[in-house]
């Protein structure tokens, strides 16, 4: 059984919720409602799931971003760090500085939105190094800006560029080479492919497997494209209206998914020779504010049965670390509907 030693991050029982005001009367969104995680060292992770399931909401919880009107609820964010174990939401404003971007970094959709547009992007290094490395003159955070940027294989010139002046790839790829810097061992990446055509694609996921390998540490990717999670995760966790409904070795799941619901995103992929329609999940995602009862795809799902209008299914491993939470599957326990 693996110790903590071979664990970068885990969470127990973790819920945050948007507590919305509704014209006077409270509306609870439940964005991540009881997720279990354990992400190994070394690895790329990847969190996969149609739009408005909670992906993002997850990777703000993680990285402790939560903004009223979004709340924890419930639950542990643990980060392992030279064999201790820290939990970010019992750590003072001061330690959760230091944690982020010197041990995880994070890397938000839209990356122009950590840029300031009235500096130069060797401007927007100094002021990072500055606020992280001290006794540091200008000119040696310039050189550490320029060695940073040329190893990662990325032109000079963008030093001296402003960011409206980049492409929207090439700020991408800058953006998560700020996000490296500090050779951090945990880089969260959200939708870093979104809006960016196939072949820009290719450069940022080329660049993210770069900065892995160099640094061997552990990238947790959300994107909506199966696609890219086949090309580049590990380990992959298929997320549905705040739940992780299936988790495991990435080709694992492409080989033998479990779940319906994994089954519609992976046969959606278009297929090389293959001309015929693709088919997606029916209907739409239910609203995270007025959850279905039981399992949260039986109104979705061709297959339901009715115990799944009545019970949530557990996460349960089927074998080799496979975990898929479906009441199709043998040995699984539900929880009635209100329980914890």
């Amino acid at each position: 059984m693996e110790n903590n030693a071979s664990y970068v991050l885990k969470t127990r029982n973790l819920k945050a919720y948007y507590i919305l005001d509704d014209l006077g009367k409270k509306k609870t969104v439940k964005a991540v409602d009881d997720v279990n995680l354990e992400i190994r060292k070394n690895e790329i992770y990847g969190i996969a799931g149609e739009s408005g399931c909670g992906k993002t909401t997850l990777m703000k919880t993680l990285y402790a971003l939560l903004k009223p009107p979004l709340r924890l609820i419930d639950g542990k964010v643990l980060y392992y760090r030279d064999g201790e174990e820290m939990d970010i939401y019992a750590l003072d404003n001061e330690e959760r500085r230091k944690l982020r971007w010197e041990y995880i970094a994070y890397i938000p959709q839209g990356a122009m939105s950590i840029f300031n547009p009235v500096l130069k992007i060797k401007e927007t290094y100094r002021d990072f190094l500055d606020s992280h490395l001290s006794g540091k003159t200008r000119d040696e955070i310039f050189e550490i800006a320029r060695e940073h940027i040329r190893q990662l294989g990325l032109p000079l010139k963008v030093l001296d560029s402003y960011p409206h002046q980049l492409s929207g790839g090439m700020r991408q790829r800058v953006a998560i080479a700020l996000a490296a810097l500090l050779k951090p061992a945990v880089i969260f990446a959200d939708e870093p492919t979104t809006a960016l055509d196939v072949v820009v694609q290719r450069g940022v996921v080329q660049l993210l497997n770069e900065i892995q390998d160099g640094l061997e540490n552990t990238i947790i990717l959300v994107t909506h494209d199966m696609g890219i999670h086949a090309n580049i995760t590990d380990r992959l966790a298929i997320m549905y209206a705040g739940k992780i409904i299936e988790e495991g070795n990435t080709d694992e799941i492409f080989d033998n998914p479990l779940h319906p619901y994994t089954k519609y995103l992976i046969n959606s992929l278009p297929r090389f020779g293959d001309r015929g329609s693709r088919v997606s999940a029916p209907g739409n995602p239910p609203s995270l504010a007025n959850l279905p009862g039981g399992c949260s795809f039986h109104p979705r799902c061709p297959h339901k049965m009715d115990i799944c209008e009545k019970k949530i299914p557990e996460l349960n491993d089927q074998g080799n670390g496979h975990k898929a939470a479906c009441w199709l599957l043998n040995g699984g326990e539900g929880k009635d509907e209100g329980t914890s």
